[in-house]
């Protein structure tokens, strides 16, 4: 049987790792797969940094490689949306199948693109575009198919893992922990998409579309990162017998779906908890099969290459499937995706660690616990740390942290307003959501 044929739009990191992990392991996915898989054409920006790739045919002209009739399946490795999105969308009309590892495209304009496949019978496959090397992906799409997903909870880029790791074990601020991870390569020069949560919300995302058989819908979610969290607050969390994780987390409710990417206080018994460094972790909880945990490497060439040829040989596979027979780009077929609605994040309800730096005098915790019941806040536990000295005088102040039992997070705003207008509350109230993923 005739080899299939692939075109690589990029060879950076993870495109690199594609063509080593075909090479080196080609019989035994050929055995899997029934045929042999070829990269016959790849096109970058920069030729003369192509390394490893004799016997290819590189070009800088990359509708050159998506035009190709000769070319079956097309894997986006180039990143970003704009360029990208356009050049998948070129693939999908010229009638080739897709495998891609951009995140940010398909949470971003994934209706469009799985739209765009179905109506021209290819196949967009995209394993590699969350938890790298852990299939997620199919484990959501295929492995759970009979159970009604409840929630999904991942700690999903590991940048953000490593830097709170780091904070946890070394004491470290955010900033210095920041600059170790870029050092070691684990961060970006321009790290934002990471600690400001995004990359993790483009995962969720996705996730949440095949395990609720919704619409991806990026711009209803809820992002917050790690940037202005306090190592103080990953102390006091540890003193109470928590852990806090950056956590990407889609739940089903009565009232709709919760799609929300935010630091997050874990009990230290969990095993999401103790997942640390750059690993990632993805909890995911279903009716039948009860909760199951997928960890490992989230990134780099080789672990992220592992889930871009397993997309390779699926398609392979199913090549000359009827697009009837082959599963659905997002578990449930497309004309029984639901308009199950996405909550505001002042809908969710969660449990809530709030840290308040107050003056040191009689009735200030009275004040504000009569805020909290007024707004029908219960208190779970409650730590408040010895006045501050300077220079052996009593400054006065102090912290008390207080974590809430579940609660809807207006009804816990409205307080932190109230709490915040005592003149006995010397500054902000530190809010951070709680997970007890039971």
């Amino acid at each position: 049987m005739e080899p299939i044929k692939v075109g690589l739009l990029g060879f950076g990191t993870v495109g690199s790792g594609t063509l080593t992990v075909l090479r080196r392991n080609q019989e035994e996915i050929k055995r899997r797969a029934g045929r042999d898989i070829e990269i016959t054409r790849i096109a970058v920006r920069t030729p003369s940094k192509v390394q490893g790739a004799a016997g290819i045919d590189v070009t800088t002209d990359f509708n050159a490689v998506v035009d190709d009739p000769s070319i079956d399946i097309v894997a986006e490795m180039i990143g970003g949306m704009g360029v990208a999105r356009e050049l998948v969308l070129r693939v999908i009309a010229n009638g080739k199948h897709v495998v891609t590892a951009n995140k940010a495209l398909l949470a971003v304009h994934g209706s469009e693109i799985f739209e765009a496949a179905s109506k021209k019978g290819v196949m967009v496959a995209f394993e590699a575009a969350v938890a790298g090397g852990i299939p997620i992906i199919k484990a959501l799409r295929e492995g759970l198919t009979a159970n009604r997903i409840q929630y999904i909870a991942g700690i999903i880029n590991g940048t953000t893992n490593y830097i709170l790791s780091e904070m946890r074990d070394r004491g470290l601020d955010f900033a210095t922990a920041l600059k170790a991870a870029q050092e070691l390569g684990y961060a970006e020069a321009d790290p934002t998409f990471d600690i400001e949560g995004v990359d993790a919300a483009h995962k969720v995302t996705i996730m949440s579309a095949i395990a609720f058989g919704v619409p991806v819908q990026f711009d209803r979610a809820y992002v917050e990162g790690i940037s202005k969290l306090d190592a103080i607050d990953i102390c006091y969390a540890e003193d109470l017998g928590y852990r806090i994780r950056l956590l990407g987390i889609a739940r089903r409710t009565e009232k709709g779906i919760e799609l929300r990417t935010h630091p997050t206080l874990i009990p230290e018994k969990r095993l999401l908890a103790n997942v640390e460094g750059a690993m990632n972790a993805v909890v995911v909880h279903g009716d039948a099969v009860g909760t199951t945990l997928y960890y490992g490497k989230g990134a780099g060439a080789e672990p992220t290459a592992s889930a871009v040829v397993a997309d390779l040989v699926d398609v392979t596979r199913l090549h000359t499937a009827d697009l009837e027979h082959r599963v659905p780009h997002l578990a449930f077929q497309p004309h029984s995706l639901a308009n199950t609605p996405i909550l505001a994040i002042e809908e969710v309800t969660s449990g809530y660690y709030l840290r308040l730096r107050v003056a040191d005098v009689t009735g200030v915790l009275a004040n504000i616990t009569r805020i909290l019941a007024d707004e029908a806040i219960s208190i779970d536990a409650l730590l408040q740390k010895e006045s501050e000295h300077v220079d052996g005088k009593d400054k006065g102040e102090t912290d008390i942290i207080l974590i809430t039992h579940e609660t809807l997070e207006k009804q816990v705003n409205a307080a932190i307003e109230q709490i915040e207008a005592l003149s006995t509350v010397v500054s902000k109230v530190t809010k951070l959501r709680m997970e007890a993923l039971n």
